[in-house]
């Protein structure tokens, strides 16, 4: 796939849609559902980022990805209960490689939500519109190791647990194990 093509498509984010879930663009008004999750230290303890400070830090970071999403190049979506409305995560692309038809994928569901399903139908929503719109080859996931959460996650997914790089990312000042797992467009079935 094109560049361009990939800017036209995130320009106007698309929304997907579950059973349960909304997909859509993140905005400042997302801001007390973000930060209910995202100040908490057992929600970034296998992340690259710090617990966010505040809620005026919540904010400014939706304003910098509404900018993003004007420029085409942010691809994650905001997850959000059909049922209430309220944004319980994000899920989308954390990188797309255009020239290899490679995409990776990261997901974030506050703890408050978990053990019911959420992540694994977010990110098969964001899978399926990897292989099928933006024609993607390989959909892979990173996850440092000991999160076995995310690993449990990228199994139900389908995904193969390729290996882990043994120290090879420096996050929060320390050396982390990196693990990967991957699907292919042709092993999807989803």
């Amino acid at each position: 796939m094109k560049l361009e093509k990939t800017v036209r498509i995130f320009r106007r984010m698309p929304v997907l849609e579950t059973e349960r879930l909304i997909l859509r663009a993140m905005s400042r008004s997302d801001s007390g559902d973000m930060y209910d999750y995202a100040r908490r230290e057992d929600v970034t303890k296998y992340l690259l980022w710090y617990p966010h400070t505040d809620l005026h830090y919540t904010a400014e970071y939706l304003k910098y990805v509404e900018n993003r999403y004007k420029a085409g190049d942010f691809y994650d979506w905001a997850v959000v209960l059909k049922s209430n409305g309220k944004m319980i995560g994000t899920c989308g692309f954390t990188r797309i490689e255009h020239q290899s038809d490679l995409g990776e994928i990261g997901f974030v569901i506050n703890p408050d939500y978990h053990g019911r399903g959420y992540a694994t139908e977010a990110a098969g929503r964001v899978i399926k519109f990897g292989f099928e719109v933006l024609g993607l080859h390989r959909i892979e996931a990173r996850f440092i190791q000991g999160n076995a959460a995310s690993l449990a996650v990228q199994k139900r997914l389908g995904m193969k647990l390729e290996g882990y790089m043994r120290d090879a990312m420096i996050v929060k000042g320390e050396f982390r194990t990196i693990g990967v797992s991957a699907l292919l467009a042709e092993e999807n079935s989803g």
